[in-house]
């Protein structure tokens, strides 16, 4: 490989790590926007839904968006962010932590219209409050997926670029020293 390739490229051992927290991250971020639902069964909100239950949503959603934040604060120190494929990557990352950072607020309105639904006097603050927890909670899910998604695609500019390193590298075996010159006919008359 020339030097000024080697400059552009992320170490291995350093993309295989960031792609291993990625995949983690992003499978996280997933679960999470499948498994937190607020309707049920029949697709509605319930009569009484848990207030506690749905701040526990926020909290882990913050807590979520935090390891996002760290993974891309963290990457955007490295030497290597300078790279193509790792501007690419890092835009990807800044997608993620603020689709991210979204969530944990959603799922707070989310719990506090959980909060004011007991007390709502008339069927259509009632009928307010349920709809805007549905599209409060459904949001909030939203941002997750979208968030996870953008993890994804960082995790596969990563896996593009270490492919691409490979190719280098296989060009580079069957490069090898050049060959001597073949010998003169004749040998060294004049």
């Amino acid at each position: 490989m020339k030097p000024d390739f080697q400059r552009d490229l992320i170490p291995r051992d350093d993309a295989l790590h960031l792609t291993g927290a990625l995949n983690t991250m992003k499978d996280k971020l997933h679960d999470a926007a499948l498994q937190w639902e607020l309707l049920d069964e029949t697709g509605h909100v319930p009569a009484t839904p848990s207030y506690s239950a749905l701040l526990q949503h926020a909290t882990e959603a913050q807590d979520l968006s935090r390891n996002v934040l760290r993974l891309t604060t963290d990457f955007a120190r490295s030497p290597h962010h300078t790279t193509h494929a790792s501007s690419t990557v890092l835009k990807h990352l800044a997608t993620a932590a603020t689709l991210s950072s979204h969530a944990a607020p959603h799922f707070a309105e989310t719990a506090e219209c959980a909060l004011a639904l007991p007390r709502s006097t008339t069927p259509t603050d009632r009928r307010y409050l349920t709809d805007r927890m549905a599209i409060d909670h459904g949001s909030a899910r939203a941002f997750l997926r979208r968030a996870s998604e953008s993890l994804r695609d960082a995790a596969k500019e990563l896996d593009d670029h270490l492919g691409f390193q490979r190719f280098l590298a296989s060009l580079t075996r069957r490069e090898g020293p050049p060959k001597p010159p073949p010998p003169r006919p004749g040998g060294l008359h004049r």
